[in-house]
């Protein structure tokens, strides 16, 4: 049977005796409920007064709206709906903790669950729903793009609580009240409720800024929208649960990192649906889905409140507070591990020495007590060598074993793909990546230099918050406090309790000795690219810049670098990363022309240029570190540089 008539059959299958309209002939309840709240019909009036109006037509397009993205759950469309996730997912096992399953539904009998998700896939509509179904947790509605509502397939997801929403609503207030609105109902009647907190799947493989609009309405309802106390215990509330996805692998990361090299995103159609439903049909390994620690909206809005965080301020670190939880639930996955090894030898290796690259990893990965996907061993050899034939069979790895032992590499043009899996689990290496660099920092202190009050760790904290600040739009740390107790817990792992006595030369010693070096596994792929944008900035002098000629001259710059190797690796040469980095660059800004501007934005473009020379002192050092472990018997190891004779 083909893709195309599976699909069909299984959506046909799905549907209503009777389809009609797109809605059952009944509206769902929270539509009949709207449409007679003495609430929202005076909020449609006020509308119509301040758009100057008749109120007939805002109701006419309000309840447009409201017929639009209104889902209802049918018993017979959700079971055939179940059944063709489970024919889309075909290419993994599920794997979910049973136990924290467990008491998440204990809290589904008393709450409504808002459900936060990280997003790298279009399976993931069809993982968590399907997830909680079969566990009998109450209905769940869950937000997706209007794009995705296709002829049939749309009918159908809307009966099994998909509700289609479009995404540029800027210049459509009536659309925006009707969702709020929309929303609160929802709440007030208790309804589960799940959206992406990226509002889109990752291009990178980690975690996108947070997009605020279905948090803000939330935040809202359980504000009470200024009628009486907001935080009374009459105001309605949910529980938010973060819900982290991960893939051993994914059929549509190379399509992604195509779009980062330029290419035109494919449009969501039955054509485009059929070939991804095609691609299911060889083994990927597994899916993991891991629940996150739950916590009271309104309590925490009040919590904010009571801090004199309110408004916009208060959503955001809502919104980051759902982003950390997401990322400490994350597992990592051998894939990763495996791709972070070989994206940072960026060369052939053994099964023995990827194994001596991974031991560190895995080491400090116990060492953080961060979950491992599936509770696998990495540092066993049959694991790892599963991972290399996976990754070899998918095409991002080639193999060669005509010579004496069988050796791996990334493949070619392949370097993005392998790049997604390594950033799967990257958050949990930043840290510890800046902590390396501060270490070089003191090291790298002249005899008799004049240091703050602090001292040489003084020096070292600077150096770590300035890395944080040059950063913080391509990762989420905490708050700057937040930050400082995590550097001290990485340092401890490295110094011992001895973190308060630091001179260069103890500096360096640590430095040299340390395992893993992460700075240039982690940190100079963004680094990098980051410099090929300052570099075409600083260009244009004092000039104005064309933020998309800005992109494009990037990406053209950035691919002779890469065939220069003048940054390190393919990676660098994403769209997306010089995004982000254009994104600091405005914060900076850099981006509007004028007098003096050409001295700020050729600043930027050298403090990147020392930041990826430091990253590359790590690199050279955890590259002698290598040679010292990899020697055969009786070799004389190469000495390892002191860093502060590698400044120019």
């Amino acid at each position: 049977m083909t893709a195309v008539r599976r699909v069909r059959d299984l959506a046909r299958a799905a549907l209503p005796r009777s389809v009609g309209e797109r809605l059952p002939a009944a509206p769902p309840q929270e539509v009949t409920e709207l449409l007679h709240d003495k609430r929202f019909q005076r909020a449609v009036a006020a509308a119509a007064d301040e758009q100057g109006r008749p109120e007939d037509e805002v109701w006419s397009e309000v309840k447009g709206y409201l017929h639009e993205m209104a889902a209802a759950h049918d018993d017979r469309t959700a079971q055939g709906w179940a059944r063709l996730g489970d024919w889309f997912l075909r290419a993994y096992d599920v794997l979910v903790d049973e136990d924290d399953m467990q008491e998440l539904r204990r809290l589904d009998r008393s709450h409504s669950l808002a459900l936060a998700f990280s997003h790298r896939s279009y399976l993931d509509g069809m993982v968590i729903p399907n997830a909680l179904s079969s566990r009998r947790f109450s209905p769940t509605y869950t937000f997706g793009g209007a794009n995705l509502n296709l002829p049939v397939i749309g009918t159908v997801a809307s009966r099994t609580g998909l509700i289609f929403i479009r995404r540029a609503t800027q210049e459509i207030p009536v659309y925006r009240l009707a969702l709020r609105s929309y929303i609160r109902q929802m709440v007030t009647n208790k309804r589960n409720l799940a959206w992406s907190i990226e509002g889109g799947r990752t291009r990178t493989g980690k975690l996108r800024p947070p997009v605020h609009g279905i948090l803000k309405y939330l935040t809202d309802t359980v504000q009470g929208d200024g009628d009486g106390d907001p935080f009374g215990p009459d105001a309605p509330d949910v529980q938010v649960v973060p819900l982290s996805v991960v893939y051993d692998q994914l059929h549509e990361v190379s399509l992604m990192t195509e779009e980062a090299r330029g290419a035109n995103k494919t449009p969501e159609d039955w054509r485009w649906l059929v070939r991804f439903a095609r691609l299911q049909r060889n083994r990927m390994g597994r899916a993991y889905l891991s629940v996150g620690e739950p916590f009271s909206l309104r309590e925490r809005m009040a919590e904010l409140a009571a801090e004199g965080v309110t408004g916009h301020q208060a959503v955001e670190r809502v919104a980051l507070d759902i982003s950390h939880r997401l990322n400490r639930a994350t597992p990592v996955t051998t894939t990763a591990i495996i791709s972070l090894a070989l994206l940072g030898a960026d060369r052939a290796l053994t099964v023995d020495e990827v194994l001596d690259t991974v031991e560190p990893l895995a080491a400090y990965v116990d060492a953080r007590q961060w979950p491992v996907a599936g509770a696998a061993d990495l540092r066993d050899r049959s694991t790892v060598r599963r991972a290399l034939a996976d990754l070899t069979r998918s095409g991002v790895l080639t193999a060669y074993d005509r010579g004496t032992e069988p050796v791996w590499k990334i493949g070619d043009d392949q370097h993005l793909v392998a790049a997604f899996y390594r950033n799967t689990v990257i958050h949990i290496l930043v840290e510890r990546a800046i902590g390396e660099l501060a270490l070089l920092t003191v090291s790298e202190l002249e005899p008799g230099a004049e240091l703050p009050p602090g001292g040489e760790l003084q020096v070292g904290w600077e150096e770590a918050k300035r890395m944080r600040d040059l950063l913080k739009f391509e990762f989420f740390f905490p708050s700057r406090a937040g930050f400082e107790d995590d550097l001290r817990t990485e340092l401890r792992l490295l110094v011992g309790e001895g973190v308060n006595e630091m001179t260069p030369v103890k500096a360096r010693e640590l430095l040299v000795g340390a395992r893993p070096h992460l700075a240039h596994l982690v940190l100079r792929p963004f680094l990098d690219a980051y410099l090929v944008v300052a570099d075409r900035l600083a260009d244009r002098g004092d000039g104005p810049v064309d933020e998309a000629d800005l992109l494009a001259d990037s990406l053209a710059v950035g691919q002779q670098w890469a065939l220069q190797r003048r940054v390190a690796s393919e990676e660098s040469i994403s769209l997306e990363l010089f995004r982000t980095a254009l994104a600091l660059a405005r914060h900076k800004g850099l981006l509007e022309g004028g007098e003096g501007v050409g001295s700020a934005r050729e600043a930027f473009a050298a403090e990147l240029r020392e930041a990826v020379r430091r990253v590359n002192i790590i690199g050279e050092i955890a590259g002698e570190t290598t040679t010292v472990v990899h020697s055969h018997p009786g070799s004389r190891p190469h000495p390892v540089p002191d860093p502060r004779q590698e400044r120019t």
